[in-house]
């Protein structure tokens, strides 16, 4: 509900305060005054486009300040939210126009651009009259406001489900049918590379094991001379034979020695048999350098094989068994490919079907919800007295997506025999005032929650008891809600809640705009002043009473 709204410097109001109030709230006053003016204003706040040069002549910026109650669960929450925007029970909107021409807009004190306001006002406001071009006389909005009516979320909620999933599925049938022609197109190399890599089955490690291994060979030629000698050396033709000649004459010897040769005989003896201990490990060694000329060459080819697949294939010599599993697994889908294929084409059948079906039970639904809403906004013409008139929702096939393949539009006919035409298109502005309150009366409850309406003299052009019907709408419509409405109609004016009128003054050379609030007295005579012109009468208060009081 709009609460408040502070208008400064803007064209002919230099500062105006206003106060708004839940049920139906009425402006009134002399054409010229500036009621425009007000309308203008909320709109600048709300990111419209209007007119270029708002700010008042003298002033160097002109500025509106609108003031918001949001009830929880509002749709101007989940608008907020997704900007990143602080929420809660009161939504302030102020935009600012400096006389160069720059606009700058704020929400709860935070900067923002004015697409965000624009879609904040789609929650907060609507707007309706001869010159509207959003809201109701907007025919890319009708299919919504034709759902809305007939409570078709659920059907919708199912048929965007089925259309993802119809994308899903035809989304895996091409990827599988761009998979198997890619794969038809290197069948050749797959199977020629699959081939070569499992006869050679290289494994993780190889490389460096064999490369490891080749290396000793080849070292092994170059030391095993020299091991061989040292070898002998250590033998009983060398070492170990002096050294036991040595031991078996000392061993001979001591008994003479008098225990003196004991000592040395023992060391002798520890010695030979750290001497026996290096004999053994370097034999060991020699055995180890043991190789067949055959397995240097065996080894060779399998290492070159190896790397020569690496290179060949771009990759480290480790990674060839990953890749051998990669090119195997793309083989195995290349013969498998036909049948995949097979099957996703089968889902995507089904998925058609299913949505097809969903989209045609959407189709007969949307049907017979415009035939009863025209049939409800044919029963409020008649009051209006236009019950000649023929309003037609009209269902065209469209491009099916995911909401169906159905357009809507709203189309009327203002007299028998004449051409059905688009609703934005009426020429006559107190007919097309009068459809779209008739539309509007008929709409769920559920569309007009938490949404400001303003009818911009909807009541142009009729009078009397038209005028009377006219407003007694408006007020219904406002019961649960919130109504402004721009009205030179004294019927009107009488059903308000509350009720301001626009006056112009002049003060020298300066003309400015402000709305006045009327109390029981004033408004009898604004009323009066509406039945008799200038002048009012005696009688024009006894009628202005009479409308006070119903």
């Amino acid at each position: 509900m709009l609460r408040a709204l502070e208008i400064r410097d803007i064209l002919i109001i230099d500062r105006l305060d206003l106060s708004f109030r839940p049920g139906l709230n009425v402006l009134t006053g002399e054409t010229g005054a500036g009621k425009s003016i007000l309308l203008d204003s909320l709109g600048f706040v709300l990111g419209w486009r209007g007119r270029a040069e708002l700010v008042r002549g003298g002033a160097a910026q002109g500025e509106v300040t609108a003031v918001f109650d949001l009830a929880e669960g509002h749709a101007a929450r989940a608008v907020l939210a997704d900007a990143g925007l602080p929420e809660g029970d009161e939504l302030i909107l102020r935009r600012v126009n400096t006389k160069d021409g720059r606009k700058t807009g704020w929400v709860n004190d935070r900067r923002v651009s004015g697409d965000v306001l624009r879609r904040l006002s789609e929650t907060l406001v609507e707007l309706h009259g001869q010159h509207d071009d959003r809201g109701l006389l907007d025919p890319k909005g009708h299919r919504d406001i034709l759902d809305t009516y007939a409570g078709l979320e659920p059907m919708l909620a199912d048929l965007r489900g089925l259309w993802s999933a119809r994308g899903r599925a035809r989304k895996a049938l091409d990827a599988a049918r761009k998979a198997l022609d890619e794969a038809r197109a290197e069948e050749e190399f797959l199977r020629h590379s699959v081939e070569e890599l499992t006869e050679l089955a290289p494994e993780v490690g190889e490389d460096e094991a064999l490369d490891t291994r080749r290396r000793l060979m080849q070292g092994a030629e170059k030391i095993r001379e020299d091991i061989s000698k040292a070898s002998g050396a250590l033998g009983y033709d060398g070492a170990e034979g002096a050294m036991a000649d040595a031991l078996r004459r000392l061993e001979g010897a001591s008994e003479g020695a008098d225990g003196r040769l004991d000592e040395p005989i023992a060391a002798l003896a520890r010695a030979m048999a750290e001497l026996d201990d290096a004999a053994r490990g370097v034999a060991d060694c020699l055995d180890a350098l043991e190789f067949d000329p055959f397995e240097l060459e065996a080894t060779e080819e399998r290492l070159f094989a190896i790397r020569g697949l690496a290179r060949k294939h771009q990759v480290m010599p480790d990674d060839l068994p990953e890749l051998a599993e990669t090119l195997s697994a793309r083989l195995e889908a290349l013969d498998a490919g036909a049948g995949k294929i097979g099957e996703l084409e089968a889902e995507v059948a089904a998925a058609d079907a299913a949505d097809d079906g969903a989209a045609t039970a959407l189709t007969e639904a949307r049907g017979k919800a415009a035939a009863r809403l025209d049939a409800a906004v044919s029963s409020e013409l008649a009051p209006l007295k236009m019950e000649r008139a023929v309003f037609e929702t009209r269902l065209t096939e469209a491009a099916p997506g995911p909401e169906g393949r159905d357009a809507v539009q709203f189309t009327v006919a203002t007299n028998p025999g004449a051409p059905a035409g688009p609703l934005n298109k009426i020429a006559s502005g107190g007919e097309l005032s009068r459809f779209l309150l008739a539309l509007k009366v008929c709409l769920s409850e559920e569309r007009n929650a938490g949404v400001t309406m303003i009818f911009d003299e909807i009541d142009r052009g009729v009078g009397g008891a038209t005028a009377d019907a006219v407003g007694r709408r408006l007020k219904a419509l406002a019961g649960e809600g919130q109504v402004l409405v721009v009205t030179h109609s004294p019927q009107v004016a009488a059903l308000g809640g509350h009720h301001w009128r626009v006056e112009k003054r002049v003060n020298g050379e300066v003309t400015t705009s402000t709305v006045v609030p009327l109390d029981a007295g004033e408004r009898e005579s604004e009323i009066a002043r509406m039945l008799s012109g200038d002048t009012v009468t005696d009688e024009a208060r006894a009628a202005a009473r009479a409308l006070l009081t119903g």
